[in-house]
Parts: C-alpha cells; sequence; structure tokens
C-alpha cells in the first residue's frame, strides 16, 4: 500500500532543490523549509533595527569628529547653520552667514501667478471665539489685569472676512519642488528665518510687514479671520511646511501646517499678541494648480489648550510681559465647493460670463478621484512634525508614561513647548537619541491622568514639579523626577535678544551658543543624577 502512494506521488515533488523546493508536506524537508521561512520572516524586523541602528552610529561619528575639527564651540556655530543636520552647509543654509557678512538680502522671491480668467475657489470663514474662562487668569477674575490689555481679545467674535473668492492659481505656493514628488516628501512652503543671529523677532509691533512671494496667499487666507496676520512668528516654530499625503496622474493631496500668529490691540492700546498652537488643512488640487478640488484650513481643537497668549505693560521692548493660555473652540476656512470657471462657452461657442450675475447659474458635474499611492494622515503629520521638531524623530510619545529603560526627557506645559531652536541643534539630538526617551504633555492632561489609578502616582511626581508655563524634566520610568529645569529659568540664562546680536555674532573662539551648551548640560546633569538613583 505504501508502495502504491509513493507511485502516485510524481516523481519531481519528491526532490528538494533550490529551484522548486517541493517536497510532502508532513516530510523532514517540508519542515525545514517552513523554519527557513520563518528565519527569513524574523530577519526583517532585525534588519531594519540594524539600519537604525547604523545611522545613529553614523550620525554619532560625524558628530565626534566635527567636535574634534571645528572644537565645541565651533560646532555650536555650526550645527545653528546646518538645518538639515547632515553636517553639510548648502547653499541656502550658508545664506545667513553671506547676508551678515555682506549686508545684502539674496532672497528670491517667487512670482505668483494670478490668472483673473482662470477658475475661481470660494473660501467660508469660521470662528467661534475663545473661551475666556478657560485662560488661568480668569480663576480670580483677571484681577490685576487691565481691561484694555484684553480689548482686541474680547471684541474678536468673528471672522473679519466671512467668504472671499480666490483664483485657483494662487494655490499653486503649495505644489512641490521639482526634488519633492513622492508621496510622503515634506518640503518648507515659507521657511524659518530664524536662528542664533536673529535671535527672537519684537513684541512692541502692531502691523505686519509686507508679505512677499509665497507669503501674500497665506497672509490673505488668515487675513479673512483678522486684519492683522504676522505669517512669521517670534518664535521658533516659524514658517509652512508641506507634505504630499497622495497622488495620481492628474492630482495632489497636499497636507500643510503653519505657525503664525495675531496682534489682536491697536494704538493706544498696548500689544497682545494670540498665538494658536499651529493651523493645518490639506488641498487637493490638479498638478498644474489649474482646478482646485477641495481646501480645508483650520486650528487643530482636539486637546484641552490650543492657544498661547502675551500682551505688554507698555510700548518698549523691554516692558513686562503677561502670558496665559486658552482653548479656541473653532477657527476654520473651508472651501465652499471645488473651484470652477468664470468664463465657459456653451455648445454654440458662445462665451457665459458667469461673473455676470444677470445669467442662469450652471451646474457642474465633477469625476471622483482615485489615488493610486498614498499615506494615512497621521503618517503625513508625522513627517511633517519631524521637519519643524527634528528632535522628534527619536522616539517622541505623545504621553510621557511609556514603558521605557531609559530615562524619561519630558515637556510639562501649559500650552505651547519650548520656544527655542535648541533641540534642533546636532548636539542636542546626538545625546537626546542616545540617551534619552523624548515626551510632553500638558498640565491639565496630567491633572485627568491623577484619576486613573494606574498612571495617579506618575502624574502627581510631574505635577509636583511643575511651575508655569513650561517645565523641563529629566525622570525615571517609575515617574520619579531626577532633574527639572524651568522655560523662563532657562531662557533668561540663555536668551540672546536684538540689540545683543552684533555683540554675539564673532568668529572669535570666543563664541558659543549658550542655549545649546546650557541644555546639554541639563540632560548630562540629568543622567549622571538618574545613575545616583537606579544604584540605590
Amino acid at each position: 500500500m505504501a508502495a502504491d502512494v509513493d507511485k502516485r506521488i510524481p516523481e519531481e515533488e519528491k526532490k528538494i532543490s533550490p529551484q522548486n523546493g517541493k517536497q510532502r508536506p508532513g516530510s523532514r524537508s517540508w519542515i525545514c523549509r517552513g523554519m527557513w521561512t520563518l528565519l527569513v520572516v524574523c530577519a526583517v524586523p532585525l534588519f531594519a533595527f540594524g539600519i537604525k541602528y547604523y545611522q545613529d552610529a553614523q550620525l554619532l561619528k560625524r558628530h565626534e569628529e566635527s567636535v574634534r575639527t571645528l572644537g565645541a564651540e565651533g560646532l555650536f556655530l555650526f550645527s545653528s547653520l546646518d538645518t538639515d543636520h547632515d553636517f553639510y552647509l548648502s547653499p541656502e543654509e550658508f545664506k545667513p552667514i553671506a547676508e551678515k557678512l555682506t549686508g545684502a538680502s539674496s532672497d528670491f522671491e517667487e512670482e505668483v501667478i494670478h490668472d483673473p480668467n482662470g477658475e475661481t475657489l470660494t473660501l467660508e470663514a469660521k470662528m467661534q471665539p475663545l473661551l475666556l474662562d478657560s485662560m488661568t487668569k480668569s480663576k480670580d477674575g483677571f484681577l490685576g489685569v487691565s481691561h484694555s490689555s484684553l480689548s482686541g481679545l474680547r471684541s474678536w467674535k468673528s471672522p473679519a472676512v466671512p467668504s472671499s473668492s480666490f483664483s485657483a492659481s494662487q494655490f499653486r505656493v503649495f505644489l512641490p519642488p521639482k526634488n519633492k514628488i513622492e508621496v510622503g516628501d515634506t518640503w518648507w512652503v515659507i521657511p524659518s528665518e530664524l536662528n542664533i543671529f536673529t535671535g527672537y523677532l519684537p513684541n512692541n509691533r502692531y502691523h505686519p510687514p509686507t508679505p512677499r512671494g509665497r507669503e501674500v496667499v497665506i497672509h490673505s487666507l488668515l487675513s479673512m479671520f483678522h486684519p492683522r496676520p504676522f505669517i512669521k512668528t517670534r518664535f521658533a516654530p516659524q514658517g509652512t511646511v508641506a507634505c504630499i499625503r497622495a497622488s495620481n496622474d492628474f492630482y495632489y493631496d497636499i497636507v500643510f501646517r503653519i505657525h503664525a500668529e495675531f496682534q489682536l490691540n491697536d494704538i493706544p492700546d498696548f500689544p497682545f499678541w494670540f498665538t494658536p498652537g499651529q493651523f493645518t488643512g490639506n488641498i487637493v488640487l490638479s498638478k498644474d494648480a489649474s482646478h482646485v478640488r477641495l481646501f480645508h484650513l483650520y486650528v487643530p481643537n482636539n486637546r484641552s489648550l490650543n492657544v498661547d497668549m502675551e500682551w505688554l505693560y507698555g510700548a518698549s521692548e523691554s516692558s513686562n510681559m503677561e502670558v496665559d493660555i486658552g482653548y479656541l473652540p473653532q477657527l476654520e476656512l473651508q472651501s465652499a465647493g471645488p473651484s470652477t470657471p468664470s468664463i465657459i462657452t456653451d455648445e454654440q461657442g458662445n462665451i457665459i460670463d458667469r461673473r455676470d450675475s444677470s445669467s442662469e447659474p450652471i451646474q457642474f458635474v465633477f469625476e471622483e478621484i482615485h489615488w493610486t499611492s498614498e499615506i494615512s494622515q497621521e503618517e503625513a503629520a508625522r513627517r511633517m512634525e519631524v521637519t519643524f521638531y527634528p528632535f522628534k524623530k527619536f522616539y517622541l510619545f505623545p504621553n510621557m508614561f511609556t514603558v521605557s529603560l531609559s530615562p524619561t526627557h519630558a515637556f510639562i506645559g501649559s500650552g505651547r513647548t519650548l520656544r527655542e531652536t535648541v533641540l534642533e541643534s546636532s548636539p542636542v539630538l546626538a545625546l537626546l537619541n542616545q540617551s534619552f526617551i523624548s515626551s510632553w504633555s500638558l498640565v491639565k492632561e496630567l491633572e485627568n491622568l491623577q484619576q486613573n489609578p494606574a498612571l495617579s502616582e506618575k502624574a502627581r511626581l510631574h505635577l509636583e514639579k511643575y511651575s508655569f508655563p513650561v517645565e523641563m524634566m529629566v525622570a525615571l520610568p517609575n515617574g520619579t523626577i531626577v532633574h527639572h529645569i524651568n522655560a523662563n529659568f532657562f531662557l533668561d540664562q540663555t536668551a540672546m535678544k536684538p540689540e545683543e546680536e552684533e555683540a554675539t555674532f564673532s568668529f572669535s573662539s570666543g563664541f558659543e551658543d549658550p542655549s545649546t551648551s546650557t541644555y546639554i548640560s541639563f540632560l548630562k546633569e540629568g543622567l549622571e543624577k538618574a545613575k545616583e538613583y537606579l544604584a540605590q
């Protein structure tokens, strides 16, 4: 019987070779092949981990070589210019040095094309004003806050321009550059201009500078909310970043993130700055920007606080400043529908001008868009986040209580995180990547976590060390805080004000970036203190 069964199995299936890999199921050779497949599958994560380890090792090696070549102080200067952290300076990265030495701006302003006969897109603005009782100052009835300080905030109840029309061609500014055409690519629509040479921008201003080039469209969009938008924020993060979320042969779905702020007060009241955590949204447009299918821009409202506010008690830069945070339920622009032609022709070739109110309304039918390549909205948002904050590619978790054997490097804040470029410098990035898990949390979220039995003790330990507005902490996995520093104290120790810029800039051996050196010292002290706790 066994022989009969054996005869029914083709001869070629009883043999195993690298070419056919065939054998009867259940035989020893079949099992071995299954084990080999399992080993290959398991090896994929190990290979990916090996690549990550190699990349981290190369980054650390370049850092060490740079220290030997330039010295610590020289590396601080180099890192402030090396915005993509590849340890090479492109002409664009070198531009601040060139402008500083020559005194001439090398900006090339791209002309924004406006086609009056092209398609028109109508945008509608919606707003729910800031909830005053979400502000910290509301808890004591705004005691000590003058009525004039909050006059602009209290009176801003609705959009400045509820509805406005744009030429579809104006949205060309959101198209990717020629070297960024793959899904997932990110680029700067409006690049940040903040570095150790500029310091931060002044507070005692009422009216924004005239927008140029790509800034014009962003300024026009935000002007629908309020007449005084500042496209370039005083502090980092600054600028606008975009990412291709999806594409096909004819269309892009591009998500974007904008950091901008508003000046709500005007003379004679002192300045009041209103800074949302971010503006984000997406635009679906044709690759030649002749047609816009959808446009959406909004301030995210999914967190308990989403706006930073600062106001002066004087007209000079050195005047006392008050700060607070709050919750804005809605600030949003939405397209009323796809862009449509202003001028079309009928079946007889006669021109119909849709801008003529006496003409009959025309209904348009649009084909459904099918994407051939895409990533999730969350992945696109993460990539833009990393472009703004390079340190966040090193294991940043939105909730600090993540199982880890490494010390946690956390920001605890009432609103925004530390508004400095120190976390973008290569020395700090290398140290964070090597030794820390980075995270951040809002105070209100920690207060809510105190109701969670599993996390209440960790939340309590962090809240005990917190002081307004932002506290930087180094903690153990069990929640023990081993080191911390307040953002106000840190900034007081390291801030470079505009009037000090000339004196600070130098190619002498005495140059150093106090923000970077101070923060590295803070992190290293945290590591040493963590070792003491772990040794107990």
